[in-house]
């Protein structure tokens, strides 16, 4: 990928707009092989943060605390973009890409995920390639679980984590101020806290629709709203349930509150949100089969 990108940089005359083919790589190799490097960067650095804090073998069954629809969107995302077949490489590509490897030359996961996300909206202000668009629009919506929802959450974590904690309060039946919420049992007060937050998981459920939509081509339709919300709802049902569960009592805090708990209702949350999005695509899949 780095001599991909040195050639590009080297037989490039500075006076034409448009480089020659022969010997050259493709818009779609070039911007793919821009976007590979800015995911292994964003993804790398959170690598390194969840290794440090877990060790390798937690980390690696934890998936690095990254859902698998991120580590798949990323790769659909850029094998998409590889399907086209355009022209050259043009001089404002270039541009472009130096301005992309000045923000990812340093392990900054917000920094790559920021350069991604202008690379996409280049992409798809500059052509109407329909490969590289949708693959563009993928990668666009990675990076709205990994940069975007969490500048999100700094400037409204307070309403954010209420609305939680008002559907957790109202199902125990239970008084509710803040993101504190009583335990059904009267023994104390349960905290919702940002990592618990229905928040993370509805970008995922957005991020799934996209990725899937977009890499078996769908064509748009009224529909396709009501199966991404439905997406979206069924994944703050399982986590607003799993929190209510651990607020019935601290014996079931301690039992749901752990590992297990986590991997159970994050395999909930992916068969449910896959499963609304593969439906709202059915047509195109099965005319495939």
């Amino acid at each position: 990928m780095v001599k991909m990108l040195i050639s590009c940089f080297a037989h490039s005359p500075a006076r034409a707009a448009v480089l020659p083919m022969t010997g050259q790589v493709s818009r779609a190799e070039f911007f793919a092989g821009l976007l590979i490097l800015g995911c292994v960067n964003g993804l790398g650095s959170q690598i390194i943060r969840s290794v440090n804090r877990l060790g390798w073998a937690e980390a690696l069954s934890s998936t690095f605390e990254l859902s698998v629809i991120v580590w798949l969107s990323c790769i659909a995302g850029t094998s998409v973009i590889l399907r086209s077949r355009t022209g050259a490489v043009r001089s404002a590509d270039l541009a472009v890409g130096a301005g992309f490897l000045v923000l990812v030359v340093l392990p900054i996961g917000p920094l790559s995920w920021l350069a991604v996300a202008a690379v996409c909206l280049y992409i798809l202000a500059s052509t109407n390639d329909p490969s590289l668009r949708r693959g563009a629009v993928i990668l666009l919506a990675t990076t709205v679980p990994l940069l975007w929802s969490h500048m999100l959450f700094q400037f409204f974590a307070n309403p954010i984590l209420e609305f939680d904690a008002s559907l957790v309060g109202w199902l125990l039946g239970t008084h509710q101020t803040g993101n504190l919420v009583e335990f059904a049992d009267g023994s104390g007060l349960l905290v919702i806290l940002p990592d618990c937050s229905s928040l993370a998981n509805v970008s995922l459920a957005f991020l799934s629709w996209i990725t899937i939509s977009q890499f078996v081509g769908h064509k748009r339709s009224a529909y396709d709203v009501l199966w991404c919300l439905l997406a979206c709802i069924s994944v703050v049902a399982i986590n607003v349930t799993r929190i209510s569960l651990m607020g019935l009592n601290h014996v079931q805090y301690d039992e749901i509150h752990n590992h297990w708990g986590d991997a159970v209702a994050n395999t909930a949350i992916l068969s449910l949100t896959i499963g609304f999005c593969v439906l709202g695509v059915r047509r195109e899949l099965f005319s495939r089969a």
